[in-house]
């Protein structure tokens, strides 16, 4: 297995992969992600091990990883995920520097969550091999992995990404078409819009907002998705609401003011300390460092209660019934 690109996703991944008992090559395409990869990769196994989503210490994981420039290394690569900026002019050159080596019958994917799939397997010299691998940061922590299939991606290639894809810890989406921002985004997209909205309307504030979801959609989320939850809570009141709602949601195409202006005047959100909150000295690193303690407690929840949590109970009762009989 290879990543390509060694950036803040690039480092997760690779830490996913080597979790799951791969060897792993891991390419810098700019020297400067050679100063940060291996610590954070290290960092990553070290913090997997304390948190018990390994039982093996982390150098267990790291003798198997390769940090290198040298595209070269990838002859003997079965996939490659390419992990670089979203420019199609850079991903286009990596691709070059890629298939120069990847042995044919090889699988290259991309972790774009913005250009479409169909569009990037043009610049590739095997399309029917190119798919999209779009993660969640922390890969190595989240069950979250879409895996897109463009116009000329052959199916087969996949459901055979769907199928391994679980031996890394994932509760796979396939995409079988492609369409723009794939599935999860334009789900969580139309959230965000209608959430400025309803701020710069002056219905609500940002911290309101944010509460709204975390005690809503948050609980039980992690559970069940949004048309599970409408069968447990009932389907005919979705249906009376929407017919009353849906007509005054925003549907503007224009990006919003308030997410402009936090741009405009250099906002990053925590990288920099300035985003929709006003973050104290110290405070946004504070925050990175509690949301990374979070998605490994969240995880150990979650995996309580897997996409088949019923049938395994119900698989229970049947063996119980069983055996009583």
């Amino acid at each position: 297995m290879a990543v390509v690109g060694l950036g803040l996703m690039g480092c997760s991944i690779a830490a996913c992969l080597l979790l799951a008992g791969h060897p792993v090559i891991a390419v810098a395409p700019i020297p400067d992600d050679l100063l940060h990869a291996q610590t954070r990769i290290q960092e990553h196994l070290a913090k997997a091990f304390a948190h018990k989503l390994t039982p093996n210490a982390p150098e267990i994981y790291f003798q198997n990883l390769t940090i290198t420039e040298d595209y070269a290394t990838l002859a003997d690569c079965q996939l490659v995920v390419e992990c670089t900026i979203e420019n199609s002019t850079i991903k286009e050159s990596v691709y070059k520097k890629v298939e120069r080596y990847l042995r044919p019958d090889a699988l290259l994917t991309s972790n774009t969550s913005a250009i479409p799939i169909s569009t990037l397997q043009k610049l590739t010299v095997h399309p029917s091999r190119f798919l999209g691998l779009h993660w969640t940061e922390p890969a190595h922590t989240t069950r979250f992995l879409e895996i897109i299939c463009g116009d000329e991606t052959d199916i087969k290639n996949g459901e055979y990404l769907y199928e391994l894809s679980h031996a890394w810890g994932k509760e796979p989406i396939l995409v079988r078409k492609d369409i723009a921002g794939f599935i999860t985004n334009r789900l969580m997209y139309a959230m965000y819009r209608e959430a400025i909205s309803l701020v710069e309307g002056g219905y609500a504030t940002i911290e309101d907002v944010d509460r709204s979801c975390r005690n809503n959609a948050g609980y039980f989320m992690t559970m069940v998705g949004v048309f599970r939850w409408m069968d447990l809570t009932g389907v005919p009141a979705y249906h009376t609401v929407m017919q009353r709602l849906l007509p005054t949601l925003n549907n503007s195409t224009e990006v919003p003011e308030l997410i402009d202006k936090v741009v405009r005047e250099g906002g990053r959100g925590v990288a920099n300390g300035k985003g929709f909150y006003e973050y104290e000295p110290g405070e946004a690193a504070l925050w990175e460092q509690t949301f990374s303690e979070f998605t490994y407690e969240i995880r150990e929840l979650a995996l309580r209660y897997p996409a088949d949590v019923v049938k395994r109970k119900l698989n229970d009762l049947a063996n119980t019934n069983q055996t009583i009989g």
